[in-house]
């Protein structure tokens, strides 16, 4: 197979950053021909001593508009994927795929007044891509960015979402933005304290937003652990909110890729 036709690129990495033992981020040189909408997804392929490749899909941290690649990664304890990528080094190389994917983007709406968008862990990524894309704040008077963790340390790109607020082009719509941590396994000052589903139940989550879920004004994105996703949709559904689709536009959108 020449290079012409292979359905993915070689790309060079250019900075890893570890966070926690088992989070990291990585960043990679990116082909001028790969396109994303914010909130998608690639699909990334590391080189294994066999020979063999071994690919899984990961959200763009970074936007559309940036001339590299960002990405947000667990480490697995003996996964075949994460084992091998937590050991790259600046300078090797990984596999993009040519083409994006995923539907938690922005045209999954066609109305709404807030956004919600609900993450726990890694699944915190496409969020980040969606806030530095320029389209999402003029979309919405208001959004929630719920990020749920397990301990404080791993609450990560906080640098990255206060920077918000001082790029030009969000100056003057940076006060529409709502950031709540909520760590499960201790207290921590500044954020709540339980699991997001917990949180929506007992009304907390509301309270710390300042604004009230609801099927009229409410649009809400979901990513991350999927008995999270299955239980808040459940939740969402006593609301009277469900999945948008194509010929059904509602007011849940969700990345489920595990």
């Amino acid at each position: 197979m020449t290079a012409s036709v292979e359905k993915f690129t070689r790309q060079t990495l250019l900075d890893v950053q570890p966070l926690t033992p088992n989070l990291f981020t990585l960043r990679t040189t990116r082909d001028p021909g790969f396109r994303f909408r914010a909130g998608q997804f690639a699909r990334l392929g590391v080189t294994k001593a066999d020979g063999g490749t071994v690919w899984r899909a990961y959200s763009m941290v970074s936007s559309p508009y940036d001339e590299f690649l960002e990405f947000f990664s667990i480490v697995v304890p003996g996964g075949e994927f994460t084992s091998e990528l937590s050991r790259l080094e600046v300078g090797d190389t990984l596999l993009v795929d040519r083409q994006a994917f995923g539907y938690l983007t922005l045209d999954r709406f066609i109305d709404g007044r807030d956004l919600w968008l609900l993450s726990t862990g890694t699944g915190v990524a496409p969020f980040l891509s969606i806030l530095q894309d320029f389209e999402v704040w003029e979309k919405f008077e208001r959004i929630i960015l719920v990020y749920s963790v397990r301990e404080a340390r791993e609450l990560a790109y906080q640098a990255l979402l206060a920077g918000l607020a001082q790029r030009d082009y969000l100056s003057e719509h940076a006060h529409k933005l709502r950031f709540i941590a909520t760590v499960t396994r201790e207290q921590h000052p500044g954020a709540l304290n339980g699991r997001i589903t917990t949180l929506i139940e007992n009304g907390e989550l509301e309270q710390a937003a300042g604004v009230n879920l609801t099927a009229e004004h409410s649009r809400v994105m979901l990513c991350g652990n999927p008995q999270m996703i299955d239980d808040t949709r459940k939740l969402l559904k006593q609301r009277h909110m469900h999945l948008s689709l194509s010929r059904r536009p509602g007011q849940v959108a969700v990345e489920n890729y595990w």
